[in-house]
């Protein structure tokens, strides 16, 4: 298999700093070759669950579906599918962001955003703080503190990969302090786009349940962003997305500033197809479950920034001063 369309050419970006060796040619092919087949392997099962869910799985099972063994079938489907891709995309994100940019700061990358993210979800979890009361269901794997299964926060640093490189395409690239705060506001609505058909998506299927309690008592306010408005889910859900998701990309942007990801990871189209992929079960089930509106707004939501990411192609920066950019060529995608 070709691999030269994922192939970013500043990748070797990763060997920026003048006392970083450059990654060793092999291990750099051998990432770019996991991360392109878990994308596709990623992409396949994301693409047979939302033909299931929006076909023989959205109303009535279909009599063969009802057999002994293709009960078994789908038993196992519900358990497993959904860990496991999200477990391919993660694993496709991580090699992907290591070839770019150098496996150990891809690692410390992961590292801190599984960790945020995973702090937010269990504070969300047992505190109902910042996204609102709810729980999750045995569908998404092992659950950590019994309260959120790993594929959450590993969901959330590879999407928050792909809304960072799609800032690549469409934000200047300069790394003070300001501008790391904008990318990481941009980041997190990206982000949040995906959320706008994957939790009443996620809710109709029982990954995660809403447990909205009685707010008669409270203040107009928080009855305004805390009564179930949207196919079950209120306002805090987005909101908390929005402050977790601006968070976590301010923390990866600490440790790879804007102008890294502009010109070592957005030139690729891999990320594109990683943030693309992942809308295509959710709107699936809520076109199928009859969530038409959510579905709707889910697709405008997230087509929006891929559109204007393609539009825009990605932007070539001239290289910070120090940068050893220019010393390197690499094939374009």
């Amino acid at each position: 298999m070709n691999l030269d369309f994922f192939a970013s050419p500043n990748a070797r970006l990763a060997a920026e700093a003048p006392h970083d060796a450059p990654e060793d040619a092999s291990l750099r092919a051998t990432l770019l070759r996991v991360a392109t087949y878990s994308l596709i392997a990623h992409a396949l099962l994301s693409a047979f669950s939302a033909f299931a869910f929006a076909t023989f799985l959205a109303g009535t099972p279909p009599e063969w579906l009802n057999t002994p063994q293709n009960q078994r079938v789908m038993v196992f489907g519900f358990q497993y599918g959904g860990q496991t891709t999200v477990v391919l995309g993660a694993l496709a994100g991580l090699c992907f962001l290591a070839y770019c940019i150098g496996v150990r700061r891809a690692l410390i990358v992961f590292a801190v955003s599984f960790t945020l993210s995973l702090g937010a979800e269990l504070a969300g979890t047992a505190t109902g703080y910042p996204f609102g009361a709810y729980s999750y269901s045995d569908r998404l794997g092992h659950k950590i503190a019994g309260l959120v299964p790993f594929n959450i926060p590993t969901s959330w640093f590879y999407m928050l990969v792909a809304s960072l490189a799609i800032c690549g395409r469409l934000l200047p690239a300069r790394d003070d302090g300001k501008s790391k705060w904008w990318w990481a506001l941009v980041g997190g609505a990206v982000l949040t786009a995906w959320d706008v058909s994957m939790d009443p998506a996620m809710v109709k299927t029982i990954h995660w349940i809403w447990r909205v309690p009685d707010l008669s008592s409270r203040s107009a306010f928080e009855q305004f962003i805390g009564t179930p408005f949207f196919f079950g889910m209120p306002l805090t859900n987005w909101l908390g997305w929005l402050l977790t998701g601006i968070l976590v990309a301010r923390a990866m942007l600490a440790i790879v500033p804007p102008s890294l990801w502009a010109r070592a990871v957005s030139p690729s189209s891999f990320p594109l197809v990683l943030y693309g992929v992942n809308g295509l079960l959710p709107i699936a089930i809520c076109f199928g479950q009859d969530m038409v509106l959510a579905g709707v707004l889910g697709s405008i939501a997230m087509v929006l920034p891929l559109a204007l990411a393609v539009l825009a192609g990605a932007n070539r920066h001239v290289p910070a001063r120090g940068s050893r950019i220019g010393d390197v060529a690499i094939a374009g995608d």
